[in-house]
């Protein structure tokens, strides 16, 4: 049975300043984009509360799939099949990832894999999750206003941390991934407020243009 979806932020919410708005940065590994197969192994989150990253709130869970890690995947990660082993199954921490996303707006790098493994665990149509999910990505190509170096690297989550300072501990583990989207969308709201895009309903329309 698909557990219940986590309650959206509230409608008015739109229309605040992004500071004033719940906000969470979530990044999931998974043993691959195969969306009928594959499954996630892991999720990092980091509350951004008042333009601040709240560590207090932070939270990493590895997850037991029910199919192995792709070699393509481990590559990524790390995380083997042996290395999940002891870690709980899916459902049975559903329930602490609904809370943590109940009434907040999602941060996300490429939010599109976010998405769709969000669909996949708790349901819901592509267009609901995608008006609560802020693509920490595309904000960032619009405070640079290009499309990079032509290279397909130059928009990686690492390669960005990179241009913009964001420390970069454990590139793919899904907390460290959670934390540099944090920081960059810090980065990048800030910059775009500047220009007279300071609400989570801008945020969203950059994102939707993206």
């Amino acid at each position: 049975m698909t557990p219940d979806r986590p309650p959206p932020p509230r409608r008015r919410s739109r229309r605040a300043d992004w500071r004033a708005a719940e906000l969470i940065a979530l990044d999931f590994e998974t043993t691959g984009l195969d969306l009928d197969r594959d499954e996630v192994i892991s999720f990092g989150l980091i509350p951004v509360r008042d333009g601040r990253i709240d560590l207090s709130g932070q939270l990493y869970q590895e997850v037991a799939p029910g199919v192995g890690p792709s070699h393509s995947s481990i590559r990524i990660h790390h995380l083997r099949a042996q290395d999940l082993a002891t870690a709980p199954a899916m459902h049975e921490v559903t329930e602490a990832l609904r809370e943590a996303l109940e009434g907040r707006f999602v941060l996300a790098w490429a939010a599109g894999v976010e998405i769709a493994f969000l669909r996949k665990v708790f349901g819901g149509g592509r267009r609901a999750w995608r008006r609560r999910t802020i693509d920490v990505r595309t904000l960032i190509m619009a405070v640079e206003r290009s499309q990079g170096d032509g290279s397909p690297g130059y928009y990686a989550l690492t390669a960005a941390a990179t241009r913009f300072g964001v420390p970069i501990e454990q590139a793919h583990h899904a907390l460290d991934d959670a934390f540099m989207t944090a920081e960059l969308f810090l980065v990048a709201a800030n910059a775009l407020e500047a220009r007279g895009s300071g609400s989570i309903r801008d945020l969203l329309r950059i994102t939707a243009r993206g």
